[in-house]
């Protein structure tokens, strides 16, 4: 193949000739890495093997047996002789073997005796036993498909709609390597060698390809890549700057008296009608996608409110006020009937008067679990209405008075006495506060805050015994979320924050790639299995569920794709992995505007994730490009053409987001940078 070189499930180039021969070879040749403990009675071994590919996930990142869970390694056993004991050293063809009186003995002895010889006079192979759990399910395993062992159903299995069915080992080990993601520890900085000096390079494919000053002269710095957001110098200058280009001015502008106190901000509510179409709109498309309220006691409240005389109402929690506002706020954002201009200028309003009720609580030495959700939404809208640096700075308030509430503390420590449906929403509001602190720093780069926690996912439970119990759909895509959430912020977004390459060897990218697909296993079947038909499908009953869908699975492709692409002088590259993985995650965005238009231009998170991946696929194609035959490669590779095309709809969407009544400047400056890819 003219020196073309493979990818081995581990990463390492291999020669293509001889991964055929590797992976044709039912059972894996016996060598100086097998070792066979008498007492224990198992085997050692590291043989792979390959599977047929059966789903679109499994070919995104397949790294064959990586996750499977050997219960003895090499570098586990220690054999100390007792004393008196006497070794030697056994002539066994072309390895010697160590053996002494704990019975550690050669290949050829391990059964109690040797191969008998043939009739001429070859001894005779023994079969190798298999003495590593299988971890695919039954079904899987009597059909020889691949098996992705997903819980409680594999895709293969839903695709083929059988009985899905594990063995009592396999689920074992898939709770103890799961349960490992809530660990904690801090990342270090790299460590300089004196007297070296070292410009500082970018450990990461997706974050190549253009620099901030190049991005600044295409339209003054209205987005930004990855990198270099808030951790560029500028932010730390002595003098004022602009980090974002955008967000320019204060986020709230100010309608208030100083007298008028929590009267004045109710007296500006709009009439009941109004704004109960507006709560409306904030629970169809903000609360799918971040469940962090409970709707019927928010509801019985919100009622009352209404209900209440003027006198009762201007005495009401000016905590619950703020939360009113800014749902109207978020409401408002979704509306569609209203011209684009008018829609911002509301829904501003609304948020000032939600900032001004927070004010009127003294949120900055006061907090509740309702200061604490107004805030989360508060920061959602900043960021939704182009003042994303706003946001981030607001969310460390927000996670300060979270921390001082004790929310990162596991209720049943901190809050013994509280009913169950008290300690279920303060962990519902910490996986909030959680999961926004996170995914908005793995997009700028910066460090993780929510970082000290003994709150556990698998505490949040559904409660049937009330009838407040929420919606079991809803309490997966939260625990799969958090779950997520977890995995990311230790193993991407530290690392990144130090510009740390995310995976040291290439062990350590495999294994980190088979943590992710564990995370991912973890999913509900309906999180799982979907192509674009089937949401277009479920879209016409179950709205809701489809955009948990879609925000669930762009995050997770998301961070795979970075996992993928990250890079050391010890690891290079997975390039077949990073773009499908990118893919992955800008198809859910395309279906998104596809189903849910007016609403993915809204969503600023979700815009610039696609925007990023699309530049990662960039990324990644120039430098095949560069590479000798890497133009025709590009041509010719159904996998490179695909990710042109990803590139290509990117634009198209991003142009017709410039365009018209509603244009974006922001969009408008990422056609510039991503049609330098297709020139």
């Amino acid at each position: 193949m003219n020196g073309v070189k493979l990818e081995s499930p581990l990463g390492h180039a291999t020669n293509s000739a001889a991964s055929s021969t590797i992976f044709a070879s039912p059972v894996p040749p016996l060598n100086s890495q097998h070792y066979f403990y008498q007492n224990a009675g198992v085997a050692l071994g590291n043989g792979r093997g390959s599977f047929p590919r059966t789903d679109r996930y499994n070919a995104a990142d397949d790294d064959d047996d990586d996750d499977e869970h050997v219960l003895y390694s090499p570098d586990s056993i220690k054999v100390m002789a007792p004393r008196g004991s006497h070794h030697r050293t056994e002539s066994n063809g072309n390895s010697s073997v160590v053996s002494s009186g704990l019975g550690i003995r050669s290949a050829s002895d391990r059964d109690g005796s040797t191969a008998s010889p043939t009739t001429d006079g070859q001894p005779q192979k023994k079969k190798q036993k298999r003495n590593k759990p299988t971890l695919s399910c039954f079904e899987c395993v009597e059909r020889k498909t691949k098996c992705d062992r997903g819980r409680p159903h594999c895709l293969a299995c839903i695709k083929r709609q059988t009985d899905c069915k594990y063995a009592p080992v396999a689920n074992l080990l898939e709770e103890t390597s799961r349960s490992a993601t809530n660990g904690r520890r801090m990342t270090k900085a790299p460590k300089k060698k004196p007297g070296t000096h070292t410009d500082r390079s970018l450990t990461n494919a997706a974050d190549r390809g253009f620099s901030t000053n190049r991005i600044n002269s295409l339209a003054s710095a209205t987005i930004a890549t990855s990198t270099g957001l808030l951790s560029n110098v500028p932010y730390s200058a002595p003098g004022s700057s602009n980090v974002f280009g955008i967000g320019s001015e204060h986020p709230f502008q100010n309608y208030w008296t100083c007298s008028g106190g929590l009267p004045e901000v109710i007296s500006v509510l709009p009439n009941k009608a109004n704004a109960d179409m507006l709560i409306a709109r904030y629970f169809e498309c903000v609360d799918p996608v971040y469940p962090m309220l409970h709707r019927q006691t928010f509801y019985a409240d919100y009622e009352h409110f209404w209900q209440s005389p003027d006198v009762e109402r201007n005495c009401a929690e000016p905590a619950f006020v703020a939360l009113i506002f800014v749902m109207l706020a978020l409401g408002t954002q979704f509306v569609t009937s209203t011209s684009p201009s008018e829609r911002k200028q509301t829904a501003e309003f609304y948020a000032s008067a939600s900032n001004q009720a927070l004010r009127m609580s003294s949120y900055l030495s006061m907090a509740s679990l309702k200061s604490i959700q107004a805030m989360v939404l508060i920061t959602y809208f900043l960021i939704n209405d182009n003042h994303a640096s706003d946001g981030w700075a607001f969310g460390g308030i927000l996670m300060r008075q979270a921390y001082a509430m004790g929310l990162h503390r596991d209720p049943n420590i901190v809050t013994p006495d509280a009913t169950f449906f008290e300690k279920q929403q303060r962990r519902k509001v910490w996986q909030a506060v959680l999961l926004q602190d996170t995914f908005l720093t793995v997009l700028l780069s910066l460090p993780p805050s929510a970082t000290h926690t003994d709150v556990n996912v698998d505490d949040l439970v559904e409660d049937n015994s009330s009838i407040a119990s929420d919606d079991p759909t809803d309490t997966a895509y939260v625990r799969g979320s958090w779950t997520l959430a977890n995995l990311v912020q230790e193993t991407i977004c530290s690392p990144r924050s130090l510009d740390v390459p995310i995976c040291a060897t290439v062990r350590h990218k495999s294994k980190l790639v088979a943590d992710f697909r564990a995370v991912y296993r973890s999913f509900p079947d309906i999180f799982r299995s979907w192509d674009a038909e089937a949401l277009a499908q479920l879209a016409e009953s179950n709205k809701r569920v489809v955009r948990q869908t879609l925000f669930l699975s762009s995050n997770y492709f998301h961070n795979l794709m970075l996992v993928h692409a990250s890079e050391s002088p010890d690891v290079p590259v997975n390039v077949r992995g990073t773009l499908e993985a990118a893919h992955d995650a800008i198809a859910a965005f395309f279906v998104l505007y596809a189903l849910f238009e007016s609403e993915a231009k809204v969503w600023w998170v979700f815009n610039h994730r696609a925007f990023l991946e699309a530049l990662c696929i960039g990324n990644v194609l120039r430098e095949v490009a560069r590479e000798p035959g890497g133009e025709e490669s590009i041509a010719r590779d159904p996998l490179f053409v695909r990710a042109r095309n990803d590139i290509f709809r990117m634009v198209q969407i991003m142009q017709s987001m410039s365009e018209g009544e509603q244009a974006s400047e922001t969009a408008r400056t990422r056609v510039a940078v991503l049609g330098e890819f297709l020139l």
